[in-house]
């Protein structure tokens, strides 16, 4: 099993990996398989259902389905382009992708959420439709976004876990046993194998500009946060706290009065600001999920702004380790809210940043599996029940406490020896049955928790 460093973070919009990427993702395999057919198109349409229905609306998923149809992805998304883009559509009812003629496109009438009729195959599906000059449709796709903007089609998913068909890596651990065991063959670290698979896919000139970037816009992202207030977008009235959390900290620096406990908020303050940021659809890193963004970045920066002798060198270690925890939940369990609740993203999150810091800190592997065993044991049963089905409330705060965790499962791992009762395996399998009895109203549906019984209007 490979999955890379660059399928666990990969550099998007918010607000929502699965809600917001995974559409605009979609739409552009769909283009791609429109300019690959034979036919002459003129109109497309679109249908989400489930909880990209549902929740639709607070995730901004009918603006990227939009703007997916019309070309625009993730990765080189501009922000200014797609304001006027969304205006001139609004405005021609038509999109103009490149490779493709002038295609009609209704938003009020072409894109429809469907509350009634959920896919079989995910709570995240939607279909894309291209017709003819009649309006019939002649070619369509079923897609499903299972997470962290991993985008899958009805037949991809039917044929069960996409299998890697790359060339053989050197270590291709699917089991944190067998990744334990391999490092104890190997003595190489987590981050070590997990450097060599890179390696052989892609060369190492690839993976170090790749990972310094990814942790730039990370670090931008945070910065971003820190200097931005304002009230953030939806309707919620949701205020922006980063920036006067961290203004206050700044000020306590150096006092005698300042107590211990004060990390914990500097902490908070990182991991907010870029769940902020993804808030207001700024540009973030999936880690391994939008929703679930701001915890190992915050972690991150603790450790390079916090930890004496902590070394910057070490920040690619670090997201490798992440990176190899991450892609163990992703392919035993589910890093998706709309399929098994926040314990999929906020504890995925955690048990990535605490194993990124056990080991930048000289953990074992034993260790670096036991950290993130801990985190992710102590988000079991998490619900995900955003308010008015925005990414706000409650989860700007639970990813500094989801970061919070990860310091504090670090640091009780790196007090033993690494052996302990649950193994991390026990554990993912654990969150992935819970997920799997979660009554639906409580994975990322807003149909129930907090979404029920606060105000959202």
């Amino acid at each position: 099993m490979f999955l890379s460093v660059f399928d666990m973070f990969k550099v998007g919009i918010g607000p929502s990996s699965s809600h917001t990427m995974g559409p605009m993702v979609a739409a552009a395999r769909f283009l791609d398989k429109m300019r690959a057919a034979p036919f002459s198109f003129a109109g497309l349409r679109a249908s989400l259902h489930g909880s990209l229905a549902f929740t639709g609306v607070g995730h901004a998923t009918d603006r990227a389905t939009i703007l997916g149809l019309a070309g625009f992805e993730p990765a080189t998304y501009d922000a200014d382009k797609a304001a006027k883009a969304l205006a001139e559509i609004k405005a021609t009812h038509q999109v103009t992708p490149e490779g493709l003629p002038a295609l009609r496109f209704n938003p009020a009438t072409d894109l429809v959420f469907d509350y009634d009729r959920a896919l079989p195959g995910h709570a995240n599906g939607m279909i894309l439709m291209a017709t003819d000059a009649q309006g019939d449709v002649i070619l369509s796709q079923v897609y499903y976004s299972i997470g962290g903007g991993f985008v899958m089609t009805e037949e991809e998913l039917a044929a069960g876990k996409a299998t890697d068909e790359g060339a053989p890596v050197p270590f291709p651990f699917k089991s944190a046993a067998e990744m334990l065991e391999m490092a104890r063959t190997s003595g190489k670290t987590i981050a070590g194998m997990k450097r060599a698979n890179e390696v052989s896919r892609n060369g190492e000139t690839n993976l170090k500009a790749g990972t310094a970037r990814i942790w730039q816009v990370m670090n931008d992202c945070i910065d971003r946060g820190l200097t931005s207030d304002g009230t953030l977008p939806g309707g919620l009235q949701v205020k922006r706290r980063a920036k006067a959390i961290h203004e206050a900290l700044l000020a306590e620096r150096g006092l005698n009065l300042t107590p211990p406990h004060s990390i914990n908020d500097w902490m908070s303050a990182y991991a907010m600001a870029v769940n902020e940021e993804n808030a207001a659809g700024g540009q973030v890193v999936t880690a391994p999920t939008n929703g679930a963004a701001g915890v190992v970045p915050a972690v991150l920066r603790y450790y390079l702004d916090h930890v004496p002798g902590a070394s910057k060198s070490h920040v690619e270690d670090f997201l490798l380790t992440a990176a190899a925890i991450g892609g163990l939940v992703k392919y035993n369990a589910s890093i998706s809210g709309a399929e098994a609740g926040c314990q999929a993203e906020v504890g995925s999150a955690s048990a990535m940043a605490a194993a990124g810091l056990c080991a930048v800190m000289g953990g074992t592997p034993a260790q670096v599996e036991n950290a993130a065993e801990i985190a992710l044991e102590h988000h079991l049963g998490m619900t995900c029940d955003p308010v008015k089905g925005l990414v706000q409330v409650p989860c700007i705060e639970r990813n500094g406490l989801g970061a919070i965790k990860a310091v504090s499962a670090a640091s009780l791992a790196l007090r033993g020896d690494g052996t302990h009762l649950v193994p991390l395996d026990a554990c993912i399998e654990t969150m992935r049955q819970t997920g799997e009895d979660m009554s639906a109203k409580y994975k990322e549906t807003s149909l129930g928790g907090l979404a029920v019984n606060v105000p959202n209007c």
